[in-house]
C-alpha cells in the first residue's frame, strides 16, 4: 500500500515491544546513556558525525524527543531500545522524498551490548512499523561501506543490496563509499 498520509499517522503505536526489547520515544533521562555510546570514537566511527559531547548530546536528545512519528515529508520516529529497563541503542525512521511512502532506517547500539541479536530484533520491529502501520512502499538503509557489521545486519532483517555508490559522500576529512541496501512493502513478511 502507498500512501500520502499513512494510517495512524497522528498515533505512532509506541511502546513496541519485541520478545525481548521495548523500542519507545526519547525522553531527557536517556541523554546519559545515549551519551555513554555516541561519545565514543568506535562507535561514531561509520556515522556522519563526531564524537558526542555533553553539549551536543542534549542538543540530539532534544530532536529526538521531537521525532514522534510519521505525518508527512520530513517527518521521523526516534525510538530508544531497551533491554531490561537498560537502553541498548536507538532507531530511527524517516520520510525521504516528497510523500511519506518512502523511508530510511538507521540504527547504533551501545558496543557493550552488541552480538547479542537485539539490533537485529530492534530492526526488524521497526520495519514492521514502517510496513505494517504506516503503509510504507519502499525502505532504505545507506550505510558507510566499510560497517561491515550493518551491512550484515540489513542482509540479517531480509534487505537487498542495492548499491555501492564510490567515494560518494565527504566525511570526516576523507571521501567514503556508501552502500545502499532496500526493501519494498511486498518482500515485508510479518514475523
Amino acid at each position: 500500500m502507498t500512501n500520502d498520509s499513512p494510517p495512524g499517522a497522528d498515533a505512532t503505536p509506541v511502546p513496541l515491544t519485541t520478545g525481548r526489547l521495548t523500542l519507545r520515544p526519547y525522553r531527557l533521562e536517556d541523554l546519559k546513556a545515549s551519551l555513554e555510546y555516541y561519545a565514543d570514537p568506535e562507535v561514531a566511527r561509520f556515522l556522519l558525525e563526531e564524537p558526542w559531547t555533553p553539549e551536543d548530546a542534549e542538543h540530539k536528545i532534544a530532536k529526538r524527543i521531537a521525532r514522534s512519528g510519521i505525518d508527512g515529508p520530513g517527518s521521523g520516529v526516534a525510538l530508544v531500545v531497551e533491554h531490561e529497563g537498560a537502553v541498548v541503542g536507538d532507531v530511527a525512521l524517516w520520510t525521504t522524498g516528497d510523500t511519506a511512502s518512502r523511508g530510511e532506517v538507521g540504527w547504533v547500539f551501545h558496543p557493550g551490548h552488541t552480538g547479542q541479536g537485539f539490533a537485529t530484533e530492534a530492526v526488524r520491529a521497526l520495519l514492521g512499523l514502517a510496513f505494517d502501520f504506516y503503509g510504507m512502499h519502499r525502505v532504505v538503509a545507506q550505510l558507510d561501506a566499510r560497517n561491515d557489521r550493518s551491512a550484515r545486519l540489513c542482509e540479517r532483517v531480509g534487505m537487498r543490496h542495492e548499491g555501492h555508490l564510490r567515494r560518494d559522500w565527504w566525511s570526516k576529512g576523507e571521501w567514503t563509499d556508501t552502500l545502499v541496501y532496500g526493501m519494498l512493502d511486498e518482500e515485508w513478511m510479518t514475523p
